[in-house]
């Protein structure tokens, strides 16, 4: 049966919720470090020793720098409201040193514009785009014109320079952070969908079998109602036990299939060790008795592979009991000779009729070569039909399959 890799999941590891949460120890310790240090040299510097100016600096680098270090805890869109704030203040504040005439070389400053380039990468990555398209040039703004806040110059522009071309490595920078991770939204999205196309198949092929195997049942109960009546309640109840488990299986795999929110790791629906249960169902319904027979070794088979085998077995099963007329004897033969896994079920019975629009046959084609592999089908030569897969078991001819692809 299909089942849910956990019995819960796990919304913060897989889905977006708008906040990227906050840094690691390492990196905030940096970040804090970086920035208190770029105060510390402003003031040494004497960057706000400016009579009575220095301190509008001053609290400007600090609450700036303090927007800096809690901005990985902000959301898409606080953050970009806050940072636009905060650079119109930077702006408003690099005004009133102009109208001041304080001089040119006390205007600079590094700690506020390497926190305000800090903020323009994060809303860059992460901002809420319509917000984020105010917040960006009022940051770039703020960064390249502080230098020039009192005249222009050659070292005033020079250091403008130098700082418009460090806002635009940050903006870059964030805009390939941001790329990168709308692609892997994408990828992870196709993925999902591509999961969900072949969990459709397998739900396909899962109520296939269990019906057909609940009709001839009902049909043998009906033939042995009037000669055998003790037969037929074993029969009905081996009809409601089948048709019980088909419909949770069901409603199960349905409810994933309808989940569009969670990402949920799915395990495969069997394996190796289901095809026997496979078997002893089939010989339990009654008219055409299977036999197993496993050579080699299975444990390290990959997921894909022993699914996909399990898939072979079940699709033939299937085709047994819908065409073979006049069957006695089906073989099932799964054998593990190195790199190659061959699955092979073949009955003695004369095919009544063989659907050319059917899914069935044509899907698993589809799984099996998904894998590398190759799927045959047709009468055999003492008589019967035999349904052969080879699957490749190592990781390399499945590399290469789906890189052809």
């Amino acid at each position: 049966m299909v089942q849910a890799a956990n019995d819960a999941p796990t919304p913060t590891a897989t889905r977006e919720t708008g906040r990227s949460g906050a840094l690691p120890v390492t990196a905030w310790t940096l970040l804090v470090g970086g920035l208190m240090g770029l105060v510390v040299l402003d003031w040494a510097a004497g960057f706000y020793w400016i009579q009575n100016h220095g301190p509008a600096k001053l609290i400007g680098a600090l609450l700036t720098v303090a927007l800096a270090v809690a901005s990985s805890r902000l959301d898409s869109r606080t953050l970009p409201r806050a940072a636009g704030v905060f650079a119109v203040g930077s702006l408003c504040l690099s005004f009133w040193l102009h109208l001041e005439m304080v001089a040119s070389e006390q205007a600079l400053g590094f700690a506020e514009p390497a926190a305000l380039g800090w903020l323009l990468l994060l809303v860059a990555r992460r901002g809420k785009p319509s917000w984020a398209a105010l917040a960006v040039p009022l940051l770039g703004m703020a960064i390249v014109l502080r230098p020039m806040a009192v005249s222009v110059r050659q070292s005033t522009i020079i250091m403008a320079l130098l700082f418009a071309l460090a806002a635009v490595t940050a903006l870059g920078i964030g805009l390939g952070m941001r790329l990168l991770l709308m692609d892997r939204r994408r990828q992870a999205a196709a993925l999902r969908l591509e999961q969900r196309t072949v969990f459709a198949r397998d739900l396909h092929d899962f109520v296939a079998h269990h019906v057909t195997g609940i009709v001839v049942q009902a049909q043998g109960a009906q033939a042995m109602a009037a000669r055998r009546p003790e037969l037929v309640p074993p029969a009905l109840r081996r009809i409601e036990q089948a048709g019980s488990e088909a419909l949770t299986s069901m409603r199960h795999m349905v409810g994933m299939l309808r989940d569009a929110d969670d990402e949920v790791t799915l395990t495969p629906l069997a394996g190796i060790g289901e095809v026997r249960t496979l078997v002893e169902e089939f010989s339990a319904v009654g008219g055409a008795r299977a036999r197993l027979e496993l050579e080699g070794t299975f444990d390290d088979l990959p997921v894909e592979v022993s699914t996909t085998a399990h898939r072979v077995v079940m699709e033939a099963l299937t085709n047994v009991r819908k065409h073979a007329h006049g069957c006695t004897e089906v073989r099932v033969r799964v054998d593990r000779s190195g790199d190659l896994l061959t699955v092979r079920v073949g009955d003695d019975g004369r095919p009544r009729h063989v659907s050319q629009s059917g899914f069935g046959l044509k899907g698993l084609a589809e799984r099996v070569g998904l894998i590398g592999g190759d799927v045959r089908a047709g009468p055999v030569t003492a008589g019967g039909w035999a349904v052969e897969a080879a699957l490749p078991v190592s990781p390399a001819a499945s590399a290469a399959k789906e890189t052809v692809s």
